[in-house]
């Protein structure tokens, strides 16, 4: 960048200054996926009350809005770079916001999957959009990696807003009114966006080939659907059959990508060292973290007894490091290196689920929120930085496809991570052996979910119900500590990897594509 140039910008940027108040409302879009995908966690107690889901359908309602998301992301980020990105993320902002009324008033476990699903839906249209209009409004590396860190802050912010607002609802109201909080904030997104956002797509993007949707949604959810099934049940032809439908249908779309005129996916973006690299680490990164995440307010409520409102507070430290981490990080990759910043950030988390490895019962909060203030940091440097390099490794028209390749590694990864440590926690969790005296009836809700277990327990003369609920805290505590193990080495090893993947990679590389 010549001196002229850096003059020049600053004044650009005074001059127009509608670039940032569109980030605000971008931010908001960003703001109402956090939110959703943390109160799910901290409702997930009462859900299993009220609804009465097995063990099985828990980790649906909790890992099917991602399957959904993975599979659409890739064809929506497409469809924005054709129909336009404004477009499209104001008509799923309205959409999210009217099948978050459908989950609110859910009265079935079937029901509550389905809403599920239809949110991923609505939720693949907002994630690339934002993304890939931050790419287009924002030319200059060095703002892009301000707004960057601004989008990844909000979505922080929603991490912490989640929790500690849900908790007050779940206190005072039924559990359906934490997905009620969507409204307003789509209400803002939608009145605000019409005016404040400007639009843009392809200028020649081709034609929007239904058939690689359908690979790719066919591929990605069967995949997904193969490896949750093999790790909570095992192998079985069923599984097989998903797997290899899975994988001939992924395989499919990418032969079918290098021989189309405009594909929906441009294949050789991931020749690009950083920009592959990235990806890889974003999509191993959320795999390490997301079963741990899913199962924790279930330790601060059930096993540790605090209350909704209580346990979102004690989650608080995660999203607090991750914003202010996140703000800064663009700064730091270009003082240090990107490859620094982003192994570093990493390695910070593992050795924090590391340290919960020794989690307990009786487990004081300090060692609890210390980890997660690590977590929050070293996700928050690590995942900012990241989206810098995806977003600066191609053209601008190309921005919607890359932002969706980007969260769909986030969500296959939050996918997997649910179905595999979330699995796991849940196998060893059902292995407990309800003591001697134990009814029948609430042996068998004992062993379905520790939520089952607490109910069952309300129900019982309090000297069968205390050694009964102690034996299925410690049971749940002892998966959680394994998949925390887990986690923390995929953690380490990623950060290995990245370390070595992102040499010489520098975030002023967007300047090759003004």
């Amino acid at each position: 960048m010549t001196s002229t140039e850096q003059r020049v910008r600053p004044a650009e940027v005074e001059r127009h200054p509608g670039r940032w108040l569109a980030l605000a409302v971008l931010a908001l879009a960003v703001l109402l996926v956090a939110v959703d995908a943390t109160v799910l966690g901290l409702a997930t107690p009462y859900i299993s009350e009220d609804l009465k889901p097995s063990g099985n359908q828990l980790l649906w309602i909790g890992d099917v809005y991602s399957f959904v998301i993975a599979g659409l992301l890739v064809s929506m980020g497409s469809l924005g770079d054709r129909i336009g990105r404004k477009k499209l993320l104001l008509t799923g902002a309205v959409a999210f916001g009217a099948v978050s009324v459908l989950n609110s008033y859910a009265t079935t476990p079937e029901l509550m999957i389905l809403a599920r699903a239809l949110l991923g839906v609505a939720g693949a249209t907002l994630m690339p959009s934002t993304l890939a209009l931050i790419r287009n409004i924002f030319h200059d590396p060095r703002e892009r990696s301000i707004a960057v860190g601004v989008w990844g802050a909000m979505a922080s912010a929603g991490a912490a807003v989640g929790p500690v607002v849900g908790g007050f609802l779940l206190e005072h109201f039924w559990w359906g009114s934490v997905f009620l909080i969507n409204l307003p904030v789509m209400a803002v997104l939608v009145v605000v966006g019409v005016k404040m956002i400007p639009e843009s797509k392809n200028p020649a993007p081709g034609p929007w080939d239904l058939i690689s949707v359908a690979l790719s949604l066919i591929g990605m959810i069967a995949v997904v659907y193969a490896v949750k099934e093999a790790a909570a049940h095992g192998l079985s032809w069923g599984v097989a059959a998903a797997a290899v439908i899975g994988v001939a249908a992924l395989t499919w779309f990418v032969r079918r990508q290098f021989t189309l005129p405009a594909p929906l996916l441009d294949m050789r973006l991931f020749r690009n060292r950083g920009f592959s690299a990235a990806v890889l680490a974003d999509l191993l990164t959320i795999l390490g973290l997301s079963g741990l995440v899913f199962f924790l307010s279930q330790f601060l409520q059930l096993v540790q007894g605090r209350q909704p409102f209580e346990a979102g507070l004690a989650e608080l430290p995660a999203a607090v490091g991750a914003v202010a981490a996140g703000l800064i990080a663009g700064t730091v990759a270009r003082r240090y290196s990107v490859r620094a910043v982003v192994a570093g950030g990493l390695a910070a988390v593992g050795l924090a689920l590391a340290a919960l490895t020794v989690l307990s019962q009786e487990t004081g909060y300090p060692l609890l929120g210390a980890a997660l203030l690590v977590v929050g940091v070293g996700a928050g440097f690590s995942f900012t930085v990241t989206a810098d390099v995806i977003l600066s490794s191609v053209p601008k028209e190309q921005a919607g496809s890359a932002s969706a390749v980007s969260e769909t590694a986030y969500e296959l990864g939050a996918a997997l991570g649910i179905a595999l440590l979330g699995s796991i926690v849940t196998g060893v969790y059902q292995n407990f052996t309800a003591p001697a005296g134990t009814p029948a009836d609430a042996a068998a809700a004992a062993h379905d979910s520790l939520g089952g277990a607490v109910e069952a327990g309300a129900g019982l003369p309090a000297r069968t119900a205390e050694p009964l609920i102690s034996a299925a805290q410690e049971a749940f505590v002892d998966g959680l500590r394994l998949a925390a193990g887990i986690g923390a080495a995929v953690l380490l090893a990623t950060a290995v990897a990245a370390w070595f993947l992102l040499k010489g990679q520098k975030l002023e590389d967007g300047l090759e594509h003004p």
